[in-house]
C-alpha cells in the first residue's frame, strides 16, 4: 500500500512534497523523519508523487514546495491539525463505519424544502465548541421539530474560534471543532435521529491569513473584484481547474461525509462571465451525484439578487438551486416588529416611493405572499430597481427560506444582540407564527426557540497581530459612524466576546424561556400536521392587515394566524367559524361572532370548518 499525492501548479518548473509519517503515542503524536520527494509533471499542470507505505492507518503530514519555495499546505488539504500554516495531514474518509443506511426511510427523515431548518454554529453551540459536544443536544432538536441542521462553515481558519467565513482550507474540517472524523460522527448521529445535515460552504473568497493558493496557480483574477479583493477565478485562463476545485469540494462533502445539502455563501459574489455559470454546472453535477448515490442532494443559495432564476431548473435556463435564502421576509418581519428603519430596513418601513401604499404591515403582507418586496420595484437603499417577480405557477414557496434571525442578521449588529432584546415575548411569538407557518421553508437560528439571552457577536482569533488590530479597529470604526461608542462594540479578538456568545442551555427549561420553546414546538407541530400549512403553494396564502389597528391575519387554506401587534387588547375582525385552536401564545383567546379578542402582542392559530 502507498499514498498517492497530487497537486495542480501549472506554472511550476519543479514541485516536491515534504512529508513525514505520524504515529500516536500514549499522550501525544510523534512525527517521523522529514523526507523530501520530487514530484512528476503530469498533464494540464498537475504534479504527482507516490509515497512509500507508512503502515496501516498511519497518517502522513505533508506540504508542497514550489520551485524550491517554502513548503505550503495542500490546496485540497483534508485536515490541518496544527493550524492553517502548518503541513496538511492525510485522512481516509472511507474508514468511518457509517450506520445511517436508508435513514430517511427508517427514521422518517424529510427533505430540505418545506421542512424546518436549524442554523447552528458549532463553536458556540456548546461551551466546548466541538461536534462531539454538540451530540448531547441533538435530541433537543428532534423534540423541537427540526428536520435539517444547517451547520455554519467548518473549513479550517486561523485561530481556534471564529464564524468560519474566513476559512482558507475548504476541504479541511476545522481542527478545534474535532476535525474530519468528528464531523462524520456528527452527521451519522443526526441521521440516526432522522435529522438531515446541511453545510454552509464559502466559494466566493478565502480568509486573509493562511491563503497560499496564489502560489500554486491562478486561483484568483483581477478581472473581477469582490468586497474581499480579487475574485475567485471562474472565467479567466486556468479557471477550468479552479471550477473543478469548487465542484469536487461540494461533491466531497455530499459523498464522503454524507451531508444532505450545501448552503452556498453569497453566490452573487461568484463573478462568472463564462458561457455556463459555475452554479449551473455545479447543479447539474450534483444532480448526477444524487442519482449515483441514490439519495436527494440539495443546494441552497444565499443571494442578494432577488431573482427567481436562482431556483429555476437548468433545463429551463436557470441556475438550478433547490432553494435560496430570502432576506426580504426577514427585513419585513424585523421592521414590523421593532420599528427599526435604518440602512436597508428603510425600504421596508412603508410610505416611500418604493411602497406608496405605506405601512410596514402592508410590506410584510407582500413578502408573505410574493416572496420578495423588491421584485422589479425601486430599492431606495440601492438607488435603483431591484429583483424580479416570482411566478407562483412555476415556483413553490418552499424554494425560499424564511427566518426571524440568522447569524448575519444578529452577528452583524454592533453587539450581536438578538431580536428578543428589542421586542416583547409576544412580539417574537407573532413573528415566529408568521414565518414558521408561512408557505416558505422556515429556518430557526440556534437559541431563538427559547428566547436565548446570549448574543451572537462577531468574533475572530487571528494569530497575526497586525491583522487582528485591523479587524478590531475596522469594526469599531464602522459602528462609530452610526453613533456607537468604541467601548460599546465588543472586541472581536477578545475571547470573552466568543464566550459570551455560547448558548446557555439551562435557560431552555427556566421560566421566561421555556414558554417560548413550548410555543415553537406547537407551531412546528401545526406545520407538520396541517396539510394547508405544509403546502408551498403561494397562491393559497392570503394576508389581511390593518395598519392603524396593528393587526394581521395570514390565511393558509383553513388555517389562520391571527395576530395583534398593538400593545393593547383588541378584537381582531374575523368571520370564519373556528373549529379548533391549534396554538396560542397568551391567554386563551375570546372568539365571538365579530372576531377574536387578543391581548396586546398576542397571536393565535386556528383552523376553520
Amino acid at each position: 500500500m502507498s499514498t498517492l499525492l497530487g497537486v495542480w501548479s501549472p506554472g511550476a518548473r519543479q514541485v516536491a512534497v515534504v512529508w513525514s509519517a505520524v504515529t500516536a503515542e500514549p499522550d501525544a503524536e510523534r512525527t517521523g523523519d522529514v523526507t523530501l520527494s520530487p514530484m512528476t509533471a503530469e498533464a494540464d499542470g498537475w504534479w504527482s508523487c507516490t509515497l512509500p507505505h507508512a503502515g496501516d492507518g498511519v497518517p502522513i503530514d505533508y506540504a508542497f514546495s514550489i520551485d524550491g519555495g517554502d513548503p505550503r499546505p495542500d490546496p485540497r488539504s483534508p485536515w490541518q491539525p496544527r493550524g492553517v500554516h502548518a503541513p496538511s495531514r492525510t485522512f481516509d474518509p472511507a474508514a468511518y463505519p457509517w450506520g445511517d443506511g436508508d435513514w430517511r426511510g427508517t427514521r422518517g427523515g424529510r427533505g430540505v424544502t418545506g421542512g424546518v431548518v436549524y442554523e447552528l454554529h458549532v463553536g458556540t453551540f456548546t461551551p466546548e465548541g466541538t461536534f462531539d459536544a454538540a451530540l448531547a443536544h441533538l435530541d433537543h432538536l428532534v423534540a423541537l421539530g427540526i428536520d435539517l441542521v444547517e451547520v455554519m462553515p467548518v473549513s479550517a481558519f486561523d485561530g481556534p474560534w471564529g464564524w468560519g467565513y474566513d476559512g482558507v482550507h475548504p476541504y479541511a474540517v476545522h481542527h478545534a471543532y474535532g476535525g474530519p472524523a468528528a464531523f462524520q460522527r456528527f452527521v451519522d448521529a443526526c441521521h440516526e435521529r432522522g435529522l438531515g445535515v446541511g453545510l454552509d460552504v464559502v466559494y466566493n473568497h478565502l480568509g486573509p491569513t493562511g491563503n497560499y493558493l496564489a502560489e500554486f496557480g491562478p486561483y484568483f483574477t483581477d478581472a473581477h473584484h469582490t468586497p474581499w479583493g480579487p475574485a475567485v477565478n471562474l472565467d479567466a485562463p486556468g479557471s477550468h481547474e479552479v471550477r473543478r476545485w469548487i465542484i469536487d469540494n461540494a461533491a466531497r462533502w455530499l459523498r464522503d461525509f454524507h451531508v444532505d445539502a450545501l448552503r452556498l455563501d453569497a453566490v452573487h459574489e461568484l463573478r462568472d462571465d463564462s458561457e455556463r455559470h459555475i452554479l449551473a454546472e455545479l447543479s447539474d453535477e450534483i444532480a448526477t451525484l444524487a442519482t449515483e448515490l441514490g439519495r436527494p442532494l440539495d443546494l441552497i443559495a444565499e443571494s442578494d439578487l432577488n431573482d427567481p432564476v436562482m431556483v429555476t431548473p437548468t433545463t429551463e435556463g436557470g441556475l438550478g438551486m433547490t432553494a435560496q435564502w430570502d432576506d426580504d421576509i426577514h427585513h419585513a418581519l424585523h421592521v414590523a416588529l421593532t420599528g427599526e428603519t435604518e440602512g436597508y430596513y428603510a425600504d421596508f418601513a412603508g410610505g416611500t416611493e418604493a411602497w406608496p401604499e405605506g405601512g410596514s404591515l402592508s410590506v410584510l403582507a407582500k413578502t408573505l405572499t410574493d416572496a420578495f418586496l423588491h421584485d422589479g420595484r425601486v430599492s431606495t437603499f440601492r438607488g435603483r430597481p431591484w429583483g424580479a417577480k416570482v411566478d407562483p405557477e412555476a415556483r413553490s414557496g418552499h424554494q425560499f427560506f424564511a427566518y426571524l434571525q440568522t447569524h448575519d442578521q444578529v452577528g452583524n449588529r454592533a453587539t450581536g444582540d438578538r431580536i428578543s432584546d428589542s421586542v416583547s415575548p409576544g412580539q417574537q411569538a407573532v413573528g415566529a407564527a408568521l414565518y414558521l407557518l408561512s408557505p416558505f421553508t422556515p429556518m430557526v437560528f440556534m437559541g431563538e426557540e427559547w428566547r436565548a439571552s446570549t448574543p451572537f457577536a462577531f468574533f475572530t482569533s487571528f494569530s497575526d497581530e497586525a491583522l487582528a488590530d485591523a479587524v478590531r479597529h475596522g469594526r469599531r470604526a464602522e459602528f462609530a459612524a452610526h453613533g456607537w461608542a468604541e467601548d460599546d462594540v465588543p472586541d472581536p479578538q477578545d475571547r470573552s466576546t466568543r464566550d459570551a456568545s455560547v448558548l446557555r442551555w439551562a435557560e431552555a427549561v427556566t421560566p421566561g424561556h421555556v414558554e417560548m420553546m413550548h410555543f415553537y414546538v406547537a407551531l412546528m407541530k401545526v406545520r407538520r400536521t396541517e396539510p394547508d400549512v405544509a403546502s408551498g403553494d403561494l397562491r393559497a396564502t392570503s394576508v389581511q392587515v390593518d395598519e392603524d389597528a396593528r393587526w394581521i391575519i395570514m390565511s393558509r387554506g383553513n388555517v389562520h394566524v391571527i395576530a395583534n401587534l398593538a400593545g393593547r387588547s383588541q378584537v381582531v375582525p374575523f368571520s370564519g367559524e373556528v373549529a379548533k385552536v391549534l396554538a396560542s401564545w397568551g391567554r386563551a383567546p375570546i372568539i365571538r361572532g365579530e372576531g377574536v379578542r387578543l391581548d396586546g402582542h398576542d397571536v393565535v392559530v386556528v383552523r376553520t370548518f
